[in-house]
Order: C-alpha cells, then structure tokens, then sequence
C-alpha cells in the first residue's frame, strides 16, 4: 500500500483557482520534488497535506485512511506529518534545545528528562551537538534551519514536507541543509520537497512533478522529467532555472 495518495485535489482562494485536481501517489521511504514556477502550486499542495489549508474537494489517504475528513481533528493527523517551512520561525527568546522540545512537551506530554537523551542524539546527528544551548541569533541561516527540521523530526512523523527550505539562505549554507535530507533519505523517511534546487532533485529525488497552474504537468524519474522533458512548458521552465 502507498504510504500518500491524493486523489482529484483542489483548492482555490477566492476566485483564484490555486490547485485543479492534483493526483499524486507517494511510496514509503519515497522522496518526491516538486518544481515549477512561482504561483504554480507547490506550496499550497503542502499546506493541504498538513491539513494546514483545508481542502475544497478531493482525498488524501495516509496508510488507506481519508484524512481529509473534516469531521477528524488535524492535530494527530499533523503528529504524523512534519512540515519544515522556507521561515524557520524559531522562538527567539528559547534556546534551539528549548525550541525543539517545546511541541514533544506541550503536544505529547513528554518530560525535558525523558526527551533529553532523544533530542541530543537528533542534534549530534545534524551537526549541532555544540549549538544546543544557543538562541537563534547566534547561529547561522543553515543552523537556524536545521534546528527547524531537528524541531519536526522530535515529534517523530512518518512523513516530512520541506516548502522550499534553501530558498532563504546564503548560497555557501545551502549544502549543510541538503546534506540533512540526504541523511534523511538515506534512513528511509518518506518526503516530498518544495525545491528549486534541480541539481539536488536530479541526484536525490525518486520521483519528480512539474507543477502548471495548480496541476501535475509532467511526473516521472529525474533523468526523464529534467533530462528529457515531454512537455513544452516543462522545457521552458527548466531552459530558465538549469
């Protein structure tokens, strides 16, 4: 069974069609690049998931089950589903420790004491071991960033969306956040990635999806979609960003 089915999705804002019945079947431990150009739809394709936008018609199934139910409470829902954004939106008055415990503590009930060893090990796996204890203005643009993914992982989702996450840093800070999703995948999450980082996708990615006006123009292996692209749009687009 795939892990992520979307069926027929849709969602406008006001007049403003954004999305116009998005299909995408995500496996487990698959990780899926969405490119296109700005207004195409990416990021609002990751809001619905999270349940962060609510849907105007279609399905979403995690695991076979319909999440988009609006019936259920998102809260569990978006337990399961980590979401890093391009703003790490950290607490700047909280240590980057404080930052990422604070959703396990007040969501999960769980104690500093019982999270501590968890958290210690997710920042030694990213880096960060030495940045623990310091608040988001003395770290760097990467850092910032990578305490946000550490900060979605310590909730333990079984899938995570990344809405175009290097788009905010210096060029020289962007591979210290690739890497962590490389280690990512390489420990089987399940995701699906916002991204103009085509070098990145053509390396990493299992499947990409050109996005055009709220659809899925062209999906496929990277070395179909960015190499050998079917349609005329998927060129153009890829003609300006390669």
């Amino acid at each position: 069974m795939p892990k992520l089915v979307l069926q027929n999705i849709r969602k406008s804002f006001g007049a403003n069609a954004v999305l116009n019945g998005i299909d995408l079947t995500v496996e487990d431990g698959e990780m899926v690049c969405l490119i296109g150009a700005s207004g195409s739809g990416k990021s609002t394709l990751l809001r619905t998931i999270n349940l962060l936008d609510p849907l105007d018609d279609g399905e979403i199934f995690l695991d076979g089950a319909d999440i988009a139910d609006p019936e259920l409470d998102p809260q569990p829902i978006r337990q399961r589903i980590g979401m890093v954004f391009q703003s790490y939106n950290l607490f700047p008055h909280m240590t980057a420790e404080e930052n990422v415990m604070l959703a396990p503590r007040r969501i999960k009930n769980r104690t500093r004491e019982d999270l501590h060893p968890e958290i210690a090990a997710l920042f030694e796996k990213f880096g960060l071991a030495d940045r623990m204890q310091h608040y988001p203005d003395q770290l760097s643009g990467g850092q910032q960033q990578r305490v946000a993914i550490v900060r979605a992982l310590a909730m333990r989702p079984e899938i995570m969306l990344f809405d175009e996450i290097t788009s905010a840093l210096d060029p020289e800070l962007v591979g210290e956040v690739l890497d962590v999703l490389r280690a990512l995948k390489a420990q089987g999450m399940t995701m699906i990635l916002a991204t103009h980082e085509m070098q990145f996708a053509r390396e990493a990615a299992d499947k990409v999806c050109f996005l055009e006006a709220g659809r899925i123009l062209e999906e496929g292996a990277p070395q179909d979609v960015l190499a050998n692209p079917r349609e005329e749009r998927t060129r153009a687009f890829l003609s300006r960003v390669l």
